[in-house]
């Protein structure tokens, strides 16, 4: 033990530690300043954690507090609060650069080194200081755009209430800052390791070294009797049915991936829970794995499960006659494209928070998580309790993009809340969270498309199996948005496309970002740049001829209504003009540029029949109005939408606005935040309650609550927005999906190294038309977020199980693989969208891996037909490997 006397924020400190200990932990656990994050494991890969010591930018996750004595430590706590924030906290709050929250801590204090010793850094000076600073929500525009106000703040140049928005003058069509912002910008935001319940136990999970393999038996005798350890669950402990779908919480006879889950332990603190962890003994059966879907074909092939066999699901979609039309086209294209399996990396790893409240019947378990409305129904399946006895609220989260819609954490803190009737904590490692959850879904598209000599689209096949992995995290529901948007925003008069799903022993697949139609759409988008060359057409003029025009029918047999396609290409088109000219001077020599363009049409609404959210408002004694609803935001914008239409339907102050959300006992069910459904649904929905309340209060003649309230009339409204969707014919593929569409394209100019194989984007223009845009600052930071995770699929990540467990194995993006964008936004409202306006985020990832690779053929004159585009691949494509 080593006494170690520093300064903390300016409040003086004596600590007596342990050699190992570390400063992220005493700042976390003993001081309770969590600002600072945990995210990559103690590798100082992420620099979520990061801390000012003496002057300079440290990772606090390894920096050990026995070297710190003397020391002055700042974090972001020690620069502004809420109330008076520094004027770096301003800025980042202004510029939009906040969207899920949680690496901004860290940004700041790492922003505040740099401009101590530069007030004017240019971009690269930022990227450089800033490359140890992940961030998945932003793609690092908003990020860099901030720093440099923030140095405009203090040079004296400008103040922060110069370019503050006036809400008085307007809401809608307005950047005002995110209502969580700042807190986030201060560090004060309650993320869920930022949770600490008196009495606590802390949570461990024993998990399988094997990919397939019986469990023989489990010795939890030596483990229980470690110090501090309160007991060990195993699945015989589970009340409930210990199963979601067909992923048991603890695995009972059999384990079908490395990482599931075995035993539970609870102890007093994280350290001894780990410990016990290693002291339980498990036996294993080893059974033959089925490591690919090659494995799992043929009547022979070992099955995963048991009870089914490992084609979970096969759909087809049939439109016109495909076959026949292929045989009568004048230019035919063939070819097979691959997606990779892709971590949706946010960097808050999994964790939750449980405890029982009450006693007797009335006893309730309560769950702090994520998805509270599907994820507090099947807690309730898993535990033995009604509905009506689970509680969950919604701590901010940090980042999902999908992946935090499957569920994990929330089962095993549960089960073990009920269990041993006191409060637990469970927060996964990041190698836990990247061997247990669900990814996106790799895909192999077999592709034959046709056109007539003149460049019209005569059919599209494709025939696609899809890797489910070992559970199914909606694995059919996302084969089958695949084919809801399969033929994009194209009039292909003839479809014919056949999807598989295959269980294999591998990592499992379910949602993330766009879920199943960046896949399927990176195929057809490829396809059609192939067929522009092969009638040496301009890829531009193919699309254009090629858009479905208004009451022209999609491959799923819907009719087009609002469909601006053709306007977001004209958008494009003079900035493709300028690209192609600028690339003409780097078609020789060792550096290669090109450029790519592709496009897209995005349903918006939950994949499914009948989709519904439900929103209340209520008016308060002050005459402000509260707004109820469980719609999350994991970095979307939502909390500032719903504000913002609330303000401007009602005329209220958005300052007079309260919202309540993400609680299911207090508020009503919008569903999930996935499909970029929110702004839809729940805008949609809100603005029924608004239109009651508002018809209420005219009724009344009133103005304010008291008189409201004086006519007898009720303060509180609720409605609910249904969708009209049917289900997909399990025969044809063919349905009513959706009510809205988005539309766009995309463009990547990229500079290809032929000795390397590297490929270095060099712009990206995103054109998207969403109806009504009700935030710009939200919308561009979607739109940028999502053009940096759509070339990371395009370039670089790839997750393959138990190889890639952390970050850089998973090549993140960073500040210095970020590049400029150009984001542009059309407006044709939708007649059935709230003020006109629909989603935006999901959209953005659907054309950008095509662009890239078109463009990369652009370059060197030769495809690549499988994702990542990595430097091998590009290199084997031009015969140098």
């Amino acid at each position: 033990m080593k006494k170690v006397i520093m300064k903390v924020n300016g409040i003086s400190h004596q600590f007596v530690v342990e050699p190992d200990r570390i400063l992220l932990d005493l700042l976390r656990e003993d001081l309770r300043l969590t600002g600072a994050k945990q995210s990559c494991d103690r590798k100082g890969q992420c620099g979520a954690c990061t801390v000012i010591v003496n002057g300079r930018t440290v990772r606090s996750c390894v920096t050990k507090v026995a070297n710190l004595d003397g020391a002055e430590v700042i974090t972001v706590e020690g620069l502004g609060t809420p109330g008076n924030p520094h004027l770096i906290q301003e800025a980042y709050v202004l510029s939009g650069a906040i969207q899920c929250g949680f690496c901004i801590p860290g940004m700041i204090v790492a922003t505040k080194v740099l401009l101590d010793k530069n007030p004017d850094p240019g971009t690269e000076e930022i990227k450089k200081a800033l490359q140890g600073n992940l961030c998945r929500c932003t793609g690092y525009a908003k990020i860099i755009d901030a720093v440099k106000l923030a140095g405009k703040f203090l040079r004296g140049e400008i103040t922060p209430d110069q370019i503050r928005p006036d809400p008085s003058k307007g809401v809608i069509g307005v950047s005002l800052p995110r209502p969580s912002s700042m807190i986030k910008a201060c560090g004060v935001a309650e993320f869920g390791a930022d949770v600490y319940l008196q009495g606590a136990l802390e949570l461990a999970v024993v998990r399988s070294p094997h990919a397939h393999a019986l469990i023989k038996s489990i010795d939890t005798s030596a483990a229980e009797k470690m110090p501090g350890v309160a007991g060990v669950m195993t699945a015989k402990d589970i009340k409930g049915t210990n199963r979601n779908g067909d992923l048991p919480i603890l695995c009972d006879t059999k384990v079908h991936l490395v990482g599931d889950g075995v035993a539970i332990v609870a102890a007093e603190t994280k350290k001894q829970a780990l410990a016990a962890v290693e002291a339980v003994k498990v036996e294993y059966e080893l059974l033959p794995v089925v490591k690919t879907i090659e494995d799992s074909l043929g009547e022979n092939a070992v099955r995963v499960h048991e009870d089914g066999p490992n084609l979970e699901f096969s759909q087809p979609q049939i439109k016109g006659d495909a076959e026949a039309a292929l045989k009568n086209s004048d230019i035919v294209v063939e070819a097979t494209f691959s997606t990779s399996t892709i971590h949706q990396a946010p960097l808050e790893p999994e964790v939750s928070v449980a405890y029982m409240e009450g006693e007797g019947e009335d006893a309730k378990l309560v769950v702090l998580g994520r998805g509270i409305n599907i994820h507090s129904l099947k807690t309730a399946l898993i535990t033995s309790l009604g509905w009506e006895n689970v509680r969950y609220e919604e701590p901010f989260v940090g980042g999902q993009f999908g992946m935090k819609t499957a569920f994990t954490t929330e089962g095993i803190a549960g089960a073990a809340a009920l269990h041993f009737r006191r409060p637990v904590r469970y927060v996964c490692s990041l190698t836990e969270s990247m061997m247990m959850t669900s990814k996106r879904h790799p895909h192999i598209h077999k592709v034959r498309m046709g056109a007539d000599k003149n460049g019209k689209f005569t059919a599209y096949i494709t025939d696609f199996t899809v890797e489910s992995g070992a559970y199914s995290f909606g694995g059919p529901l996302y084969l089958t948005r695949s084919l809801q948007m399969l033929s994009g925003p194209y009039d292909i008069p003839n479809v014919h496309a056949f999807g598989r799903l295959y269980k294999t022993n591998n990592a499992s697949g379910g949602a993330a970002r766009g879920a199943g139609p960046p896949q399927s759409n990176y195929a057809l988008e490829s396809a059609i740049d192939l067929l522009a060359r092969k009638l040496d057409m301009d890829p531009w003029e193919l699309r254009y001829k090629n858009t479905l025009e208004v009451g022209g029918t999609m491959s799923t047999g819907e009719v087009a209504e609002e469909w601006p396609y053709k306007d977001c290409l004209n958008a494009l088109k003079p900035h493709y003009d300028r690209a192609r000219k600028e690339a003409v001077a780097f078609k020789t020599g060792r550096l290669r540029r090109g450029v790519g363009i592709a496009g897209a049409a995005f349903g918006i609404g939950g994949p499914y029949p009948k989709d519904q959210a439900t929103m209340a408002v209520e008016i308060n004694e002050d005459s402000g109005l509260t707004v109820y609803g469980s719609a999350a935001d994991p970095g979307e914008g939502n909390d500032s939408m719903l504000s913002q239409i609330t303000s401007y339907l009602t005329g209220i102050p958005i300052n007079k606005i309260r919202l309540v959300t993400r609680d299911t006992d207090r508020t009503p069910v919008v569903g999930s935040a996935s499909a970029s459904r929110i702004t839809y649904m729940a805008g949609g929905a809100l603005v029924m309650a608004i239109e009651q309340f508002k018809q209420a209060m005219a009724e009344a003649k009133a103005t304010t609550y008291q008189e409201l309230v004086a006519a007898g009339k009720p303060t509180k409204y609720l409605a609910t927005k249904v969708c009209d969707t049917t289900p997909m014919d399990p025969k044809t593929g063919q349905g009513k999906f959706y009510e809205v569409r988005v539309l766009g394209c995309q463009m990547a100019e990229v500079e290809v190294d032929t000795e390397t194989g590297e490929t270095r984007v060099v712009h990206m223009t995103a054109v998207e038309d969403i109806g009504k845009v009700i935030n710009p600052l939200n919308v561009e930071g979607q739109m940028q977020g999502g053009l940096d995770m759509g070339v990371g699929m395009a370039l670089r990540e790839e997750y393959i199980h138990t190889v890639t467990t952390d970050y850089r194995s998973f090549k993140f993006p960073t500040m210095k693989t970020s590049f400029p964008m150009t984001v542009i936004t059309l407006e044709t409202p939708r007649k059935k969208a709230p003020l006109g306006a629909i989603g935006v985020g999901e959209f953005v990832l659907l054309p950008t891996s095509a662009a890239v690779m078109s463009a990369i053929h652009d370059a060197i004159g030769v495809r690549v037909y499988d994702l990542p585009a990595k430097p091998e691949r590009v290199l084997a494509a031009l015969g140098k490997k």
